[in-house]
Protein backbone atom coordinates (compact mmCIF):
# COMPACT_ATOMS: atom_id res chain seq x y z
CA UNK A 1 0.00 0.00 0.00
CA UNK A 2 2.74 2.63 1.26
CA UNK A 3 4.74 1.41 -2.26
CA UNK A 4 1.64 2.87 -4.06
CA UNK A 5 1.45 5.81 -2.44
CA UNK A 6 4.77 7.02 -3.11
CA UNK A 7 4.20 5.87 -6.58
CA UNK A 8 1.42 8.03 -7.80
CA UNK A 9 3.30 10.56 -5.56
CA UNK A 10 6.05 10.96 -7.91
CA UNK A 11 3.74 10.81 -10.71
CA UNK A 12 1.90 13.56 -9.74
CA UNK A 13 5.44 15.92 -8.85
CA UNK A 14 7.22 14.49 -12.09
CA UNK A 15 5.95 17.50 -14.26
CA UNK A 16 6.31 20.07 -12.28
CA UNK A 17 10.11 18.83 -11.70
CA UNK A 18 10.37 18.30 -15.64
CA UNK A 19 9.07 22.12 -16.34
CA UNK A 20 10.58 23.66 -13.93
CA UNK A 21 13.23 26.64 -14.43
CA UNK A 22 16.72 25.18 -14.81
CA UNK A 23 20.34 26.21 -15.51
CA UNK A 24 19.93 24.84 -18.42
CA UNK A 25 16.96 25.28 -19.87
CA UNK A 26 16.29 29.41 -18.07
CA UNK A 27 13.21 30.17 -19.90
CA UNK A 28 10.44 30.29 -17.13
CA UNK A 29 7.46 28.05 -18.34
CA UNK A 30 4.82 27.78 -14.97
CA UNK A 31 3.42 30.94 -14.22
CA UNK A 32 0.74 32.05 -12.18
CA UNK A 33 -1.58 34.63 -12.89
CA UNK A 34 -3.56 36.72 -10.37
CA UNK A 35 -6.21 38.50 -12.02
CA UNK A 36 -9.46 40.86 -10.48
CA UNK A 37 -11.90 39.41 -12.52
CA UNK A 38 -11.88 36.38 -15.12
CA UNK A 39 -13.09 39.11 -17.80
CA UNK A 40 -9.45 40.34 -17.77
CA UNK A 41 -8.38 37.15 -19.42
CA UNK A 42 -10.23 37.55 -22.41
CA UNK A 43 -9.91 41.56 -22.76
CA UNK A 44 -6.08 40.82 -22.46
CA UNK A 45 -6.25 37.53 -24.66
CA UNK A 46 -3.49 38.51 -27.20
CA UNK A 47 -1.09 39.14 -24.54
CA UNK A 48 -1.52 36.07 -22.93
CA UNK A 49 -1.74 33.92 -26.14
CA UNK A 50 1.54 35.21 -27.63
CA UNK A 51 2.78 33.60 -23.80
CA UNK A 52 1.22 30.71 -24.53
CA UNK A 53 2.62 30.12 -27.83
CA UNK A 54 5.60 30.37 -26.86
CA UNK A 55 5.24 27.61 -24.51
CA UNK A 56 4.73 28.99 -21.47
CA UNK A 57 1.81 27.45 -19.01
CA UNK A 58 -0.51 29.79 -17.78
CA UNK A 59 -2.65 29.22 -14.52
CA UNK A 60 -5.23 31.54 -14.32
CA UNK A 61 -6.60 31.92 -10.86
CA UNK A 62 -8.60 35.29 -9.38
CA UNK A 63 -6.51 37.09 -6.58
CA UNK A 64 -8.88 36.56 -3.85
CA UNK A 65 -8.79 32.66 -4.81
CA UNK A 66 -8.65 31.05 -1.04
CA UNK A 67 -6.94 27.99 -2.48
CA UNK A 68 -3.83 29.64 -4.33
CA UNK A 69 -0.36 29.27 -2.91
CA UNK A 70 2.96 30.14 -4.81
CA UNK A 71 4.76 27.40 -2.67
CA UNK A 72 4.40 24.70 0.07
CA UNK A 73 7.46 23.33 2.15
CA UNK A 74 9.75 25.32 0.53
CA UNK A 75 9.39 24.57 -3.50
CA UNK A 76 7.73 26.56 -5.54
CA UNK A 77 4.44 25.56 -7.96
CA UNK A 78 5.72 28.02 -10.24
CA UNK A 79 8.29 30.13 -12.15
CA UNK A 80 6.73 33.49 -12.42
CA UNK A 81 3.87 35.44 -11.48
CA UNK A 82 1.49 38.12 -13.50
CA UNK A 83 -0.20 40.76 -10.98
CA UNK A 84 -3.23 41.96 -13.22
CA UNK A 85 -5.49 42.88 -10.16
CA UNK A 86 -5.06 46.11 -9.44
CA UNK A 87 -7.75 46.60 -7.49
CA UNK A 88 -6.80 43.78 -4.89
CA UNK A 89 -7.04 44.68 -1.04
CA UNK A 90 -6.62 41.22 0.17
CA UNK A 91 -5.11 38.27 -1.41
CA UNK A 92 -6.41 34.53 -1.08
CA UNK A 93 -4.71 31.75 0.38
CA UNK A 94 -1.76 31.69 1.54
CA UNK A 95 -0.25 34.64 -0.20
CA UNK A 96 0.61 38.03 0.92
CA UNK A 97 2.62 40.81 -0.22
CA UNK A 98 5.84 39.32 1.95
CA UNK A 99 5.31 35.80 0.00
CA UNK A 100 5.54 37.71 -3.50
CA UNK A 101 8.45 39.62 -2.13
CA UNK A 102 10.07 35.71 -1.08
CA UNK A 103 8.82 34.46 -4.23
CA UNK A 104 10.93 37.52 -5.99
CA UNK A 105 14.40 37.15 -3.29
CA UNK A 106 13.82 33.22 -4.76
CA UNK A 107 14.86 34.09 -8.05
CA UNK A 108 11.59 34.13 -9.57
CA UNK A 109 9.97 36.73 -11.79
CA UNK A 110 7.24 39.22 -11.22
CA UNK A 111 4.74 41.33 -13.75
CA UNK A 112 2.26 43.72 -11.97
CA UNK A 113 0.15 45.83 -13.44
CA UNK A 114 -1.69 48.86 -11.28
CA UNK A 115 -4.85 51.21 -12.59
CA UNK A 116 -6.03 54.47 -11.58
CA UNK A 117 -7.87 52.75 -9.34
CA UNK A 118 -4.82 50.46 -7.92
CA UNK A 119 -5.20 49.09 -4.32
CA UNK A 120 -2.92 49.86 -0.87
CA UNK A 121 -1.87 46.44 -1.51
CA UNK A 122 -0.02 46.58 -4.81
CA UNK A 123 1.25 49.93 -4.19
CA UNK A 124 3.31 48.14 -1.52
CA UNK A 125 4.52 45.80 -3.34
CA UNK A 126 5.64 47.91 -6.33
CA UNK A 127 7.13 50.10 -3.00
CA UNK A 128 9.10 47.16 -2.18
CA UNK A 129 10.77 46.40 -5.44
CA UNK A 130 11.97 50.44 -5.74
CA UNK A 131 9.55 51.96 -7.52
CA UNK A 132 6.67 54.51 -6.08
CA UNK A 133 3.55 55.07 -7.54
CA UNK A 134 1.61 58.52 -6.77
CA UNK A 135 0.49 59.08 -3.29
CA UNK A 136 -2.63 60.90 -5.11
CA UNK A 137 -5.11 57.58 -5.17
CA UNK A 138 -7.21 59.75 -8.09
CA UNK A 139 -4.09 60.94 -9.91
CA UNK A 140 -2.87 60.07 -13.14
CA UNK A 141 -0.96 60.78 -15.94
CA UNK A 142 -1.86 63.58 -17.99
CA UNK A 143 -0.07 65.50 -21.26
CA UNK A 144 -1.43 68.02 -22.72
CA UNK A 145 1.10 67.78 -25.71
CA UNK A 146 2.40 64.16 -26.13
CA UNK A 147 -1.17 62.76 -25.90
CA UNK A 148 -3.02 60.92 -28.61
CA UNK A 149 -5.34 62.12 -31.14
CA UNK A 150 -8.85 60.75 -30.48
CA UNK A 151 -12.28 61.15 -32.21
CA UNK A 152 -13.51 62.93 -29.08
CA UNK A 153 -11.61 65.74 -27.90
CA UNK A 154 -10.67 64.24 -24.47
CA UNK A 155 -9.04 64.92 -20.62
CA UNK A 156 -5.49 64.01 -22.53
CA UNK A 157 -5.37 61.20 -20.01
CA UNK A 158 -4.34 58.45 -22.66
CA UNK A 159 -0.83 58.93 -23.77
CA UNK A 160 1.10 58.32 -26.58
CA UNK A 161 4.58 57.60 -25.77
CA UNK A 162 8.23 56.42 -27.79
CA UNK A 163 10.69 57.14 -24.60
CA UNK A 164 11.68 53.79 -24.92
CA UNK A 165 14.96 52.66 -23.13
CA UNK A 166 17.71 52.28 -25.12
CA UNK A 167 18.53 48.67 -24.90
CA UNK A 168 18.08 46.10 -27.51
CA UNK A 169 18.27 43.28 -25.06
CA UNK A 170 15.09 44.53 -23.12
CA UNK A 171 13.10 46.38 -25.78
CA UNK A 172 14.22 44.22 -28.74
CA UNK A 173 16.53 44.78 -31.85
CA UNK A 174 13.70 45.60 -33.85
CA UNK A 175 12.97 48.92 -33.76
CA UNK A 176 9.25 49.90 -32.72
CA UNK A 177 7.64 52.58 -34.78
CA UNK A 178 4.57 53.47 -33.49
CA UNK A 179 4.05 54.94 -30.78
CA UNK A 180 2.64 52.87 -26.63
CA UNK A 181 -0.93 54.21 -25.87
CA UNK A 182 -0.74 54.19 -22.13
CA UNK A 183 -3.46 55.80 -20.30
CA UNK A 184 -2.74 55.11 -16.21
CA UNK A 185 -0.91 56.35 -13.01
CA UNK A 186 2.48 57.30 -12.36
CA UNK A 187 5.65 56.45 -10.58
CA UNK A 188 8.67 57.49 -10.37
CA UNK A 189 12.15 55.59 -9.21
CA UNK A 190 13.49 55.38 -5.60
CA UNK A 191 17.06 56.87 -5.89
CA UNK A 192 18.49 54.36 -3.41
CA UNK A 193 17.70 51.58 -5.68
CA UNK A 194 20.58 51.83 -8.32
CA UNK A 195 18.71 48.72 -10.06
CA UNK A 196 15.42 50.08 -10.95
CA UNK A 197 15.41 51.41 -15.07
CA UNK A 198 12.64 53.02 -17.02
CA UNK A 199 11.57 51.20 -19.69
CA UNK A 200 8.96 53.77 -20.63
CA UNK A 201 8.94 57.34 -19.86
CA UNK A 202 6.92 60.08 -19.97
CA UNK A 203 7.72 63.64 -21.83
CA UNK A 204 8.97 66.62 -20.32
CA UNK A 205 5.12 68.04 -20.38
CA UNK A 206 3.39 65.53 -18.93
CA UNK A 207 2.35 65.92 -14.91
CA UNK A 208 0.28 63.24 -12.65
CA UNK A 209 -2.63 64.83 -11.51
CA UNK A 210 -6.85 64.17 -10.73
CA UNK A 211 -8.23 65.23 -13.89
CA UNK A 212 -12.01 66.13 -12.50
CA UNK A 213 -10.26 68.67 -10.13
CA UNK A 214 -8.27 72.05 -11.05
CA UNK A 215 -4.95 73.01 -9.99
CA UNK A 216 -4.61 74.56 -6.22
CA UNK A 217 -0.86 73.81 -6.55
CA UNK A 218 1.77 72.67 -8.80
CA UNK A 219 2.11 68.16 -9.09
CA UNK A 220 4.42 66.90 -7.16
CA UNK A 221 5.18 64.52 -10.41
CA UNK A 222 6.18 66.49 -13.69
CA UNK A 223 8.05 65.54 -16.93
CA UNK A 224 10.76 63.22 -17.03
CA UNK A 225 11.09 62.31 -13.76
CA UNK A 226 7.61 60.46 -14.10
CA UNK A 227 8.09 56.89 -15.71
CA UNK A 228 5.31 54.99 -17.32
CA UNK A 229 6.79 51.25 -17.37
CA UNK A 230 10.04 50.03 -15.59
CA UNK A 231 12.07 47.58 -15.22
CA UNK A 232 14.03 45.59 -12.31
CA UNK A 233 16.42 43.28 -12.45
CA UNK A 234 17.42 42.36 -8.81
CA UNK A 235 20.95 41.00 -7.99
CA UNK A 236 20.07 37.40 -7.19
CA UNK A 237 18.97 38.27 -11.52
CA UNK A 238 15.10 38.07 -10.96
CA UNK A 239 13.78 40.27 -13.12
CA UNK A 240 10.31 42.56 -11.96
CA UNK A 241 8.32 44.99 -14.59
CA UNK A 242 6.06 47.47 -12.95
CA UNK A 243 3.06 48.77 -15.11
CA UNK A 244 0.94 51.92 -14.50
CA UNK A 245 -1.51 51.14 -16.60
CA UNK A 246 -3.31 47.36 -16.89
CA UNK A 247 -4.64 49.10 -20.29
CA UNK A 248 -0.84 48.65 -21.70
CA UNK A 249 -1.54 44.84 -22.23
CA UNK A 250 -5.63 44.94 -23.51
CA UNK A 251 -6.58 43.72 -27.14
CA UNK A 252 -7.92 47.21 -27.46
CA UNK A 253 -4.61 49.00 -26.92
CA UNK A 254 -3.12 46.37 -29.16
CA UNK A 255 -5.41 46.63 -32.02
CA UNK A 256 -5.73 50.26 -31.76
CA UNK A 257 -4.78 52.86 -33.96
CA UNK A 258 -2.54 56.02 -32.87
CA UNK A 259 -1.63 59.30 -33.79
CA UNK A 260 0.49 61.35 -31.71
CA UNK A 261 -0.35 65.19 -30.83
CA UNK A 262 1.37 67.39 -33.43
CA UNK A 263 2.55 64.65 -35.65
CA UNK A 264 0.74 63.74 -39.00
CA UNK A 265 1.67 60.40 -39.08
CA UNK A 266 -0.98 58.13 -38.15
CA UNK A 267 0.36 54.39 -37.53
CA UNK A 268 -2.61 51.51 -38.24
CA UNK A 269 -1.61 49.54 -35.15
CA UNK A 270 0.19 50.61 -31.69
CA UNK A 271 3.61 49.97 -30.35
CA UNK A 272 2.12 48.15 -27.69
CA UNK A 273 1.75 44.76 -28.83
CA UNK A 274 5.48 45.14 -29.86
CA UNK A 275 6.63 46.15 -26.63
CA UNK A 276 4.80 44.44 -24.72
CA UNK A 277 5.99 41.00 -26.36
CA UNK A 278 9.60 42.19 -25.81
CA UNK A 279 9.47 42.85 -22.30
CA UNK A 280 8.03 39.54 -21.50
CA UNK A 281 10.71 38.52 -23.63
CA UNK A 282 13.10 39.63 -21.22
CA UNK A 283 11.30 39.36 -18.10
CA UNK A 284 11.14 35.94 -18.60
CA UNK A 285 14.43 35.26 -19.47
CA UNK A 286 14.02 34.55 -23.15
CA UNK A 287 16.50 37.38 -23.78
CA UNK A 288 19.63 38.85 -22.14
CA UNK A 289 20.35 35.45 -19.61
CA UNK A 290 23.85 34.09 -19.82
CA UNK A 291 26.15 31.46 -18.59
CA UNK A 292 29.62 30.67 -18.33
CA UNK A 293 30.97 26.80 -18.42
CA UNK A 294 34.48 25.79 -18.91
CA UNK A 295 36.28 28.14 -16.57
CA UNK A 296 40.21 26.98 -17.11
CA UNK A 297 43.45 28.23 -16.02
CA UNK A 298 46.83 26.65 -16.73
CA UNK A 299 50.45 27.56 -17.15
CA UNK A 300 51.69 28.30 -21.18
CA UNK A 301 52.27 25.45 -23.02
CA UNK A 302 50.37 22.89 -20.32
CA UNK A 303 47.00 21.96 -20.43
CA UNK A 304 46.26 20.70 -16.31
CA UNK A 305 45.16 22.95 -14.01
CA UNK A 306 48.13 23.51 -11.12
CA UNK A 307 47.50 23.31 -7.67
CA UNK A 308 49.51 26.70 -6.95
CA UNK A 309 51.18 29.16 -9.19
CA UNK A 310 54.99 30.32 -8.75
CA UNK A 311 55.65 34.19 -8.47
CA UNK A 312 56.42 35.38 -12.13
CA UNK A 313 54.88 31.76 -14.28
CA UNK A 314 53.30 32.72 -17.00
CA UNK A 315 49.91 31.95 -17.19
CA UNK A 316 46.66 31.78 -19.28
CA UNK A 317 42.94 31.90 -18.58
CA UNK A 318 39.71 31.02 -20.27
CA UNK A 319 35.85 30.64 -20.01
CA UNK A 320 33.57 29.89 -22.12
CA UNK A 321 29.69 32.78 -22.17
CA UNK A 322 27.00 31.86 -23.79
CA UNK A 323 23.30 33.76 -23.84
CA UNK A 324 19.74 31.87 -24.19
CA UNK A 325 17.85 32.97 -27.17
CA UNK A 326 15.07 31.06 -25.77
CA UNK A 327 15.27 27.42 -27.45
CA UNK A 328 18.81 26.97 -27.37
CA UNK A 329 22.16 28.41 -26.03
CA UNK A 330 24.67 30.52 -28.65
CA UNK A 331 27.53 32.15 -28.27
CA UNK A 332 27.54 35.41 -26.52
CA UNK A 333 30.37 37.49 -28.41
CA UNK A 334 31.42 41.24 -26.58
CA UNK A 335 34.52 42.76 -26.14
CA UNK A 336 34.11 44.16 -22.46
CA UNK A 337 34.84 40.82 -20.66
CA UNK A 338 37.53 41.23 -17.79
CA UNK A 339 39.38 39.06 -15.93
CA UNK A 340 40.80 40.42 -12.25
CA UNK A 341 43.92 38.23 -10.47
CA UNK A 342 42.79 39.59 -6.98
CA UNK A 343 44.27 39.60 -3.82
CA UNK A 344 42.56 42.19 -1.61
CA UNK A 345 42.85 44.42 -4.92
CA UNK A 346 43.27 43.50 -8.40
CA UNK A 347 46.74 42.96 -9.16
CA UNK A 348 46.34 42.12 -12.96
CA UNK A 349 43.56 43.18 -15.08
CA UNK A 350 42.94 42.23 -18.27
CA UNK A 351 40.18 42.44 -20.94
CA UNK A 352 39.82 38.87 -22.69
CA UNK A 353 40.16 38.19 -26.08
CA UNK A 354 37.09 36.29 -27.81
CA UNK A 355 37.20 33.85 -31.00
CA UNK A 356 33.47 34.89 -31.42
CA UNK A 357 32.34 31.28 -30.91
CA UNK A 358 31.61 31.73 -27.01
CA UNK A 359 35.50 31.43 -25.65
CA UNK A 360 37.01 34.18 -24.09
CA UNK A 361 41.14 33.74 -23.30
CA UNK A 362 44.09 35.72 -22.01
CA UNK A 363 47.54 35.13 -21.15
CA UNK A 364 49.81 37.42 -18.16
CA UNK A 365 52.45 37.09 -15.96
CA UNK A 366 51.62 36.34 -12.48
CA UNK A 367 52.52 39.06 -10.05
CA UNK A 368 56.10 38.88 -7.99
CA UNK A 369 53.71 39.01 -5.08
CA UNK A 370 53.11 35.57 -2.74
CA UNK A 371 49.83 34.69 -0.86
CA UNK A 372 46.21 33.45 -1.53
CA UNK A 373 44.85 35.20 -4.95
CA UNK A 374 41.53 34.83 -6.98
CA UNK A 375 40.47 34.57 -10.84
CA UNK A 376 37.50 37.26 -10.48
CA UNK A 377 34.96 37.49 -13.47
CA UNK A 378 32.38 40.37 -12.49
CA UNK A 379 30.66 40.80 -15.32
CA UNK A 380 27.55 43.13 -15.38
CA UNK A 381 25.77 44.40 -18.50
CA UNK A 382 22.37 46.68 -19.24
CA UNK A 383 19.99 43.76 -19.47
CA UNK A 384 22.07 41.12 -19.16
CA UNK A 385 22.37 38.64 -16.30
CA UNK A 386 25.09 39.58 -13.94
CA UNK A 387 28.14 36.85 -14.21
CA UNK A 388 30.41 36.17 -10.82
CA UNK A 389 32.92 34.04 -11.34
CA UNK A 390 35.56 33.20 -8.57
CA UNK A 391 38.44 30.50 -8.50
CA UNK A 392 40.73 30.75 -5.80
CA UNK A 393 44.81 29.52 -6.40
CA UNK A 394 47.82 29.90 -3.93
CA UNK A 395 51.03 31.85 -5.12
CA UNK A 396 54.26 30.53 -4.06
CA UNK A 397 57.86 32.44 -3.61
CA UNK A 398 61.20 30.72 -5.53
CA UNK A 399 62.49 27.45 -3.68
CA UNK A 400 65.67 27.66 -2.33
CA UNK A 401 66.89 26.08 -5.58
CA UNK A 402 65.06 27.97 -7.90
CA UNK A 403 66.80 30.85 -7.68
CA UNK A 404 69.27 31.57 -10.95
CA UNK A 405 72.70 31.27 -9.85
CA UNK A 406 74.56 34.20 -11.11
CA UNK A 407 71.96 36.90 -11.46
CA UNK A 408 73.04 39.63 -14.73
CA UNK A 409 72.04 42.57 -12.51
CA UNK A 410 74.61 41.20 -9.98
CA UNK A 411 77.67 40.98 -12.51
CA UNK A 412 79.34 44.57 -11.45
CA UNK A 413 79.08 42.81 -7.57
CA UNK A 414 80.78 39.79 -9.15
CA UNK A 415 83.31 41.47 -10.75
CA UNK A 416 84.55 43.93 -7.95
CA UNK A 417 85.19 40.89 -5.98
CA UNK A 418 86.66 38.67 -8.14
CA UNK A 419 89.13 42.23 -9.03
CA UNK A 420 90.08 42.28 -5.11
CA UNK A 421 91.00 39.14 -4.83
CA UNK A 422 92.85 39.09 -8.29
CA UNK A 423 94.68 42.27 -7.01
CA UNK A 424 95.51 41.57 -3.47
CA UNK A 425 97.15 38.64 -4.93
CA UNK A 426 99.38 40.14 -7.08
CA UNK A 427 99.84 43.09 -4.81
CA UNK A 428 101.03 39.79 -2.04
CA UNK A 429 103.80 38.46 -4.75
CA UNK A 430 105.22 41.69 -5.29
CA UNK A 431 105.50 42.41 -1.57
CA UNK A 432 107.20 39.06 -0.89
CA UNK A 433 109.63 38.41 -4.16
CA UNK A 434 110.41 42.18 -4.59
CA UNK A 435 113.98 43.48 -3.46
Amino acid sequence: MSKSVVFFTLIAVLPFLCGAFSPENPTDRKILVLLDDFAIKSSHSLFFKSLQSRGFDLDFKLADDPKIALQRYGRYFYDALILFAPTIERFGGSIDPAAVLDFVDSGHDLILAADSNGSELIRAIATECGVDFDEDPAAVVIDHTGYAVSETEGDHTLIASDELIESDVIVGSRKIEAPILFQGIAHTLNPANSLVLKALSAFPSAYSANPKSKLSSPPQLTGSAISLVSVIQARNNARILISGSLSLFSNRFFKSGVQKAGSPTRYAKSGNEQFSIALSNWVFHERGHLKAVNVRHHKVGEADEPAMYRINDELEYSVEIYEWSGKAWEPYVTDDVQVQFYMMSPYVLKTLSTDNKGRYHTAFKVPDVYGVFQFKVEYQKLGYTTLSLSKQIPVRPFRHNEYERFIPTAYPYYGSAFSMMAGFFIFTIVHLYNK
